[in-house]
Order: C-alpha cells, then structure tokens, then sequence
C-alpha cells in the first residue's frame, strides 16, 4: 500500500471508531488533512467545537491563526499535514484523560506517522509533545529541536494558548521563523544518512583489434 492508501484507510477507521467513550458524543471525528509526503507534520491536542462540525483540524480562530504561522515559515497549510493526538472531541473541551490518548495514538497517530514520515514533527501543545518529551515543560523547551527515537521533534506553544495569552504569541511566532532552518537541516541529515545509491553496471569494453 502506498503512503496515500495507508492514510486512507486510518481516515476510514476514525470515522467507525469506537474505540473509547469520547465517540459517544463527537458530531464528526477528525483524522487530519495532508499530503501524504509531507515533509512538516504538525500535531495538536484535539478537535474544538469548530473541528468537531466540520471534520477537520484547526478550522476556528486557532486554526486561521496557525495559516497565519505557517506563512511566517514560507508553508502553507496544503504542504504540511495536521493531525491530533485524539481524534474526536473531549466533551466540554476538556482535555484529553491518559487512556483516551493511549488509544488514539496507538491505533491511529503512530501509523499516521510511520506513513507519512516526516522530516521534522511539530508538536502543538503539552499533550502532543509529552508523547515524544515526557516530563518535559513547554515553557522551558518550546522552539527547541530534540531527536527522539530517530525523529526530529519541535515543540511549540499551543496557537489556541498564544491566543488566550498575548505574552506567549511573540514566541510562538518567533518559533515558527526559525522553523525553515531547522527543517533543511533536517533534510540534510536525512539525505547525508541515507545509503548511496549503487553505480549502474558498465558495459564491458569493447576488444580492441590491433
């Protein structure tokens, strides 16, 4: 199966899950959206209200927000895929409770991962970063690169939070500035890694008459 076909097929089982009770009161699940050679992925926490109707991530104010960020790193949101940890709405928006996130991530975010192999991940949030950087705090480590079992995790601050948070905007935008410079690097490290390709078999030379 191809990476596409792959996506394809968690984006159908979301939308049957009922893997744990947050199905009981969703309206749509949300998989994510994305190509599925992405070379950024992009991980929030789980959807709202607006993500909730429409089916998709990041559609309300903290989803144009993160368009407007994206563009402070030359992307645009049709060159990344966004995904959650969970997949369908806590009630309330609450957050999502430790079983909750195990499920979801092991029956869907892990493939959807494995899949698109991304260069770099960018987690939103404290939720999507302590499933790479446990114990860490956001605060202390937001913006930096970390590699984690062979991926290049950033974290960074939540866009919903640096709305909520005027103080925490400026970082988050600053963060996504330095995005680019950590992606090629990545990709550096990527192609300097990857094995050679062997030399074509020469066609063997032609006797000379004398």
């Amino acid at each position: 199966m191809t990476a596409s076909d792959i996506l394809f097929t968690i984006a159908q089982e979301v939308q049957r899950c009922t893997a744990c009770n947050l199905h009981r009161g969703r309206t749509r699940a949300v998989p994510g959206e994305g190509p599925a050679n992405a070379r950024v992925m992009l991980i929030g926490e789980g959807p709202g209200y607006h993500e909730d109707r429409q089916g998709r991530p990041f559609v309300g104010p903290s989803g144009q927000f993160l368009t407007d960020l994206l563009a402070l790193a030359g992307l645009r949101r049709d060159e990344v895929y966004i995904a959650n940890v969970v997949k369908c709405r806590p009630p309330q928006n609450r957050d999502p409770e430790p079983d909750e996130i195990e499920t979801c991530t092991k029956l869907f975010l892990m493939r959807q991962i494995a899949a698109i192999d991304p260069a770099v991940i960018v987690t939103l949030g404290r939720f999507s970063m302590g499933l790479f950087l446990p114990g860490e705090r956001i605060s202390r480590i937001h913006g930096q690169p970390r590699y984690v079992n062979g991926r290049l995790i950033v974290p960074m601050i939540h866009p919903a939070a640096a709305l909520h948070q005027p103080q925490n905007r400026p970082l988050l935008e600053e963060d996504f500035r330095r995005l680019p410079a950590i992606l090629a690097d990545a990709e550096r490290q990527r192609s300097a890694a990857a094995p050679a390709t062997p030399p074509a078999d020469e066609p063997p030379e032609q006797l000379r008459l004398f």
